[in-house]
């Protein structure tokens, strides 16, 4: 696996905010909404519980999670 990047920067609330809109339109993510206190509140699916994440950064994190995840599960190109 290669690392990540190091960030020069925290994740800021646009930033977040671009990431979980493209996690729902992709149906990666069933909901994610930022409330007024500046936590996300996400949903993997209809059904499922909902998580409370504390800021930009944990969004971002969840979002390279996913991505990671799907990297890892999809079957090489030959």
């Amino acid at each position: 696996m290669v690392p990540r990047p190091t960030r020069f920067s925290k994740p800021t609330a646009a930033e977040a905010g671009a990431w979980a809109d493209v996690l729902v339109r992709r149906r990666l993510l069933h909901a994610a909404v930022l409330a007024p206190n500046g936590q996300w509140l996400v949903q993997h699916g209809p059904d499922s519980p909902v998580r409370v994440l504390s800021g930009p950064a944990d969004v971002v994190e969840l979002a390279a999670a996913i991505q990671n995840r799907i990297r890892s599960t999809r079957p090489e190109a030959q």
